[in-house]
């Protein structure tokens, strides 16, 4: 049975032309160790076909270094609607190694190379942004949307929540159909985190 689901997993691989690209917020990149985010990241391999990068980073360089390396080299690049960030912050803000960095200065980092994609962070951080700071922030980068939670873990992860948003997003690429779809599938989780959506 196990080997079948592989078949159709590796099957799925090949058809597939939708990625996604996460970024972790680790304390320290030397040290080797299989996180929640890449387990959920497997799962949803296995229970979706859905085909995703993770990497770690502890510095703001890194993430650009990851990022570039995603936008430069990656042919794929077009495919991964998707870049999944799962990292502590503030409101507005991603924090790296106890240095924090506000969305405008990622916004300025990442100007133009975003184009039609989806940032979406994990409720390891809230995302609370005011009308100007979502609109400069998709101004300069290009992407098509920002979404996240308004609560952050408190014993919840948004990570199975997340699983079910990237599958709908396999499925349809309207973006206001997903996050209907994800309401009515999964409404009281969607409110018990607040799910946000930022275009």
């Amino acid at each position: 049975m196990l080997e079948k689901k592989r078949e159709l997993v590796q099957k799925q691989f090949i058809e597939t032309d939708y990625f996604i690209f996460c970024l972790e917020g680790v304390n320290d990149v030397e040290i080797d160790i299989v996180t929640d985010t890449q387990k959920k990241l497997e799962e949803l391999t296995m229970d979706y076909g859905i085909t995703s990068i993770h990497k770690t980073c502890d510095t703001i360089e890194d993430l650009e270094n990851s990022l570039n390396a995603l936008v430069l080299d990656d042919h794929n690049f077009k495919n991964y609607e998707i870049i999944y960030l799962v990292m502590t912050g503030e409101a507005n803000s991603i924090c790296l190694n106890d240095y924090y960095y506000s969305l405008q200065e990622i916004a300025e980092i990442f100007e133009g190379r975003l184009n039609d994609k989806i940032l979406h962070f994990s409720n390891a951080k809230v995302l609370d942004l005011d009308e100007e700071e979502a609109q400069y922030f998709l101004d300069i980068t290009g992407a098509k949307a920002i979404s996240g939670y308004g609560y952050e873990f408190n014993g919840i992860s948004s990570a199975n929540l997340d699983k079910v948003f990237f599958n709908l997003f396999n499925e349809d690429d309207d973006m206001f159909e997903v996050v209907e779809k994800l309401h009515q599938k999964h409404y009281k989780l969607c409110k018990l985190l607040d799910f946000r959506l930022y275009y």
